[in-house]
Formats: C-alpha cells, sequence, structure tokens
C-alpha cells in the first residue's frame, strides 16, 4: 500500500478522472430503478405496482405516482408487473446532497384532471 501511495506522490497524482466519459460495459448488468411512462400508465395500474412494490417506494398521491428513489432498491418487480408503462432506467449513479431530489412524480394519464 505504501509503494502506492509513495509513486502518486512522486508522480502528482491525486485522483483518477471520473466519469471518464462512458460507464464501463459490467454496469448494464447493475440493478437500477424504474422509469415509467405517464401516457402508459392508469390509475388502476399505479395502486397495484404501488402495493407489489417490496421497499415502499412507490405511493399513489392526488393523480400522481410518487417514486421514492432513495427507498428503491432497484428489484425489478414492478417492471415485471407494469408492462409496457415501466421500464427499468439504466441509471445507477444517484448521489444527491438533497433528499428531496431522489423523489419523482409521474402523472398518472388515466387519471381525471
Amino acid at each position: 500500500m505504501a509503494f502506492w501511495f509513495y509513486r502518486g506522490l512522486r508522480r502528482g497524482i491525486v485522483t483518477t478522472r471520473y466519469p471518464r466519459g462512458r460507464p464501463d460495459a459490467w454496469t448494464a448488468d447493475l440493478p437500477t430503478p424504474p422509469a415509467f411512462h405517464s401516457s402508459r400508465l392508469t390509475d388502476g395500474l399505479a395502486r397495484g405496482l404501488a402495493e407489489a412494490c417490496p421497499a415502499g417506494a412507490l405511493l399513489v398521491e392526488n393523480d400522481e405516482l410518487v417514486v421514492d428513489l432513495g427507498r428503491c432498491t432497484g428489484c425489478g418487480r414492478c417492471a415485471e408487473l407494469g408492462g409496457d408503462a415501466v421500464e427499468r432506467s439504466g441509471e445507477f449513479e444517484l448521489a444527491t446532497a438533497e433528499r428531496a431530489r431522489l423523489i419523482k412524480r409521474v402523472p398518472i394519464a388515466g387519471a381525471r384532471r
């Protein structure tokens, strides 16, 4: 370990560049949160998905599906049950300093306004 430390000091390397421009190929296999298609989302489907979510990351509120990405485990159950209204987002870098930025609201197309 000390070898790498001294080598870094000698060469002036402080850290690696991140991101490198594109994610590594293995990231395609990571579990990721869902992406919902509002135009295909009905009230009944949204309620069914909220009930099926084992992490409690989905909630129907005021004609919207509230998705809490901070609670989502990326299990994929909603993607299996949601048909063409839900797909895996492929987004795995979700770090934020504000908890509120992890809450997404998706309008339910079948709901009355």
